[in-house]
């Protein structure tokens, strides 16, 4: 599987260097592009997930995982670039889907399990944690077990015993009556059943038949192990048993694996360590001698900041070479001060420049931009040729780790920190040779700590009120306390992201070709949620490269799921809750400084603890129109000037997504609320095909038995115009633990749901085409209707054209 996904992954890069890096005029041939490569890239990466949790070498599974930050890179890259292309979150690609012959449900973005897998006792660790202080803290209810009296347990042992020997009692006076019975019947003299001979030929019968399955059964299975496709019986429970330790204890074969790799470069230190000292020795103090040669004087060597020797004496470098670059850098220096003038000038230029490229650009069509993560998949698949793609590994049949490959990683550390130390020593020497040779110092250390102490002095910068470390004698243990005590920091509800149960749009294309706005489907939000909201939080090298998303919203009317959304983020990525809802930070924390302080704290526990996710619910009130006279601490639209702070403080390396759910968006200021919120995501109401799956999914799974007198056709097309949130209360007010006892003498039928979803209120038509009118206010939205309407004129232009033609 792996083999596969890298062959894919090689032609999948190819055809990238060919076709995207010309530009192309066709809108239409470009987006069909973007969602081919897209699906491509969405096959790969399921497939190299499937190989990084099924493989046992760790070897094996760190290239893969560099493959794999990658792909999901770049599936996030071209996303983008689609959503720029038709300037819309949901995108119809059924015609694509029919040329590949690939179902919708190839197009769902898998869940990396190694997002849970390799901090899983951190997590389990940190769960008990948060439960014991809500336990403390009288927030949580332990579940109580009713003590038992004595007398009512001599009574419950007693019944038991009672019971029990009446058993005994009836079972001997059942076996007195049947010999009783057997002694009063006559003896008959006639022989019954077979003779004995015909009974033992049965007998052997029987008994070679299963001695020959059994010798067929032994030769097939070692003809199976021959042939090598199954393993021996021990070693096949050997596997499997190490399969479940390793499921169990990975934290500890990752401790046995570091200790192992800093055995190794002990041992390498200790064996390698001299020699590679005394070349770098040479090596350097030749190049002082060759370059004195060459100058007429010893070059000045270059500083910490700069990289030590690494970046002049290289050993693919000349004398000659090393000799130019000294000269280059001093004529550099000098030329710092002359350049201070010549910048404005130059940046007018470079606008000029751009806006000239910018319309170059537009006139010679669509080009991909540059990427982030085609260099980390094609190291990835250049280390996968050069180390695993025809390595002979019959010798490694428990696939463990390789030490030389962990050497030749080590080793590169090791001539690192031997290269620091023969810097200091190196430098020294120089100083010493100048002084002996040329009779002259360097003189360049107090004018460069001047130097420095200058750009120290003039180089502050005011640090934002939320950067500021407002807690420098508090550790992040007791923060942590302090915003669980105060119901800031929540417990998230363990729920998966495929729980979010929905079908895909089939009739989204055809709807489309019609001029008809397709409603977007579940199916598409599960998707938007994995791509902006969990693939993101789950690895650090995409979330730094890829486009940053830091803050999204839910909109949506109630009862869709945007508080199960919230839930699942925090679920697939094992991310902290925080809770700063309206409703829930009224009261805490009053006046400005004790919301900074909160912010502050809030801010710091979740870079500290990252992934993080902030939660504001009914964020419509803090950027309410109408202003309410209230208390400053009472008043919900004091988070409104605060949240912009706080999403600068936030930085790519910090793992931390704000994420808020509204069902009244359009009684907010649309300008700030856009301002805070990057992503929007519009959660519609069920669908007839999701509406269908919801059902059965529901009834399933709280215990009901479908049957043939339960029409979930009739209950899906009744059900229309209901939420999910609608559609569960229905169910659970249906099968109580009384109907449940009698589902087996009474199955379920229609009727019995149609009552309950009578009195629910449904999203009438006027709520949905107030929420359609409120996502055409906004930025996207706006360019979306912009470009249909430029369509349109073009079409009306060209038809315009063509009559005069023709007249």
């Amino acid at each position: 599987m792996w083999a596969d996904a890298q062959k894919d992954l090689d032609i999948q890069l190819c055809k990238e260097r060919g076709e995207f890096l010309q530009p192309e005029k066709d809108l239409v041939k470009v987006f069909k592009l973007l969602a081919t490569s897209y699906i491509k890239y969405i096959q790969i990466f399921r497939h190299l997930e499937t190989a990084h949790d099924q493989l046992v070498h760790q070897q094996k599974q760190a290239v893969i995982r560099q493959v794999l930050d990658g792909v999901i890179g770049r599936i996030l890259e071209v996303k983008r670039e689609m959503v720029k292309l038709e300037n819309s979150e949901f995108h119809y690609i059924d015609d694509i889907l029919d040329d590949l012959k690939l179902l919708p449900e190839d197009t769902e973005v898998p869940i990396p399990r190694y997002f849970i897998k390799e901090k899983l006792e951190v997590l389990q660790q940190r769960e008990k944690t948060l439960d014991q202080i809500l336990l403390d803290a009288g927030l949580q209810i332990e579940e109580s077990v009713e003590a038992m009296t004595p007398e009512e347990g001599v009574r419950i042992i007693q019944v038991a015993e009672r019971a029990r020997q009446g058993r005994r009692r009836a079972a001997f006076m059942k076996r007195i009556y049947l010999k009783e019975k057997k002694e009063k019947q006559p003896k008959l003299q006639v022989q019954m059943g077979p003779s004995p001979d015909d009974a033992a030929t049965c007998i052997q019968k029987v008994w070679r038949g299963y001695i020959q399955r059994k010798k067929t059964e032994k030769m097939r299975e070692e003809e199976m192990i021959f042939l090598g496709m199954s393993l021996p019986p021990h070693l096949e429970t050997m596997s499997v048993s190490q399969m479940h330790a390793r499921q169990v204890n990975t934290p500890q074969d990752e401790v046995q694996e570091t200790q192992e790799e800093l055995s190794i470069k002990d041992k390498l230190r200790e064996t390698e360590g001299l020699y590679i000292k005394k070349n770098f020795q040479d090596e350097i103090s030749q190049c002082f001698i060759e370059c004195r040669h060459i100058i007429g004087k010893f070059p000045d060597y270059p500083s910490e900041e700069a990289g030590g020797s690494m970046s002049v004496f290289d050993s693919q470098k000349t004398a000659e070479q090393i000799a130019e670059e000294l000269a280059a850098q001093r004529e550099m220096a000098l030329q710092k001060k002359d350049q201070k003038g010549k910048k404005e000038n130059e940046s007018k230029e470079k606008k000029k420049e751009k806006e000239k490229a910018g319309k170059k650009e537009e006139e010679e069509g669509w080009k991909m931009g540059p990427s982030n993560f085609l260099s980390i998949m094609e190291e990835g698949s250049s280390r996968y040729k050069d180390i695993w793609q025809n390595r002979d590994e019959q010798w490694d049949f428990l696939q463990d780790h390789d030490p030389e490959l962990i050497k030749e990683e080590n080793r590169k550390d090791v001539e690192e920190e031997i290269r620091v130390q023969v810097d200091k020593v190196m430098q020294q020497e120089l100083e010493n040779l100048r002084l002996a040779v040329d009779g002259e110092g360097s003189g360049k250390q107090k004018k460069g700590k001047k130097s420095e102490k200058k750009k120290a002095t003039t180089g502050r910068k005011k640090i934002p009120e939320l950067e500021q470390d407002l807690t420098p004698d508090r550790t992040i243990d007791s923060l942590y306390r302090e915003l669980v005590e105060e119901g800031l920091l929540i417990k998230a509800k363990t729920v998966n992201l495929s729980d979010y149960v929905g079908e895909y749009n089939y009739m989204g294309t055809a709807l489309l070709q019609a001029g008809v706005e397709p409603v977007p489907s579940l199916a598409h939000v599960r998707q938007l949620i994995a791509l902006y909201g969990i693939l993101p939080l789950g690895s650090q090298t995409v979330h730094e490269k890829a486009p940053l998303v830091k803050a999204l919203l839910l909109a949506g009317p109630s009862g869709v799921g945007k508080k199960m959304l919230v839930h699942a983020i925090c679920t697939e990525t094992g991310a902290n809750l925080f809770n700063l809802s309206a409703s829930n930070i009224t009261g805490k924390y009053p006046g400005k400084s004790g919301l900074l302080m909160m912010l502050h704290m809030v801010l710091k526990v979740a870079k500290q603890l990252q992934p993080s996710v902030v939660w504001i619910g009914e964020t419509e009130k803090i950027f309410s129109k109408g202003g309410r006279k209230t208390d400053d601490e009472m008043n919900p639209k004091r988070l409104e000037k605060m949240l912009p702070k706080f999403l600068q403080a936030v930085k790519a390396q910090d793992r931390v997504l704000l994420v808020g759910t509204t069902t009244r968006p359009f009684d907010a200021n649309l300008k700030p609320f856009c301002q805070v919120y990057q992503k929007i995501i519009l959660i519609p109401r069920p669908d007839y095909s999701s509406r269908l799956v919801l059902w059965k999914h529901i009834i399933l799974q709280n215990g009901g038995v479908i049957t043939n007198l339960l029409n979930i056709s009739c209950l899906a097309n009744l059900s229309d115009g209901f939420t999910q949130g609608h559609i569960v209360q229905v169910v659970q007010d249906v099968l109580t633990e009384l109907r449940l006892l009698q589902m087996i003498r009474k199955p379920l039928r229609t009727e019995e749901f149609v009552t309950p979803l009578a009195r629910q209120d449904p999203v009438y038509k006027e709520e949905e085409e107030s929420f359609k009118a409120w996502y055409d206010k906004t930025p996207l939205g706006r360019a979306r209707i912009r470009a249909l309407v430029d369509k349109e004129k073009e079409g009306k232009g060209k038809s315009k054209g063509g009559n005069k033609m023709k007249k």
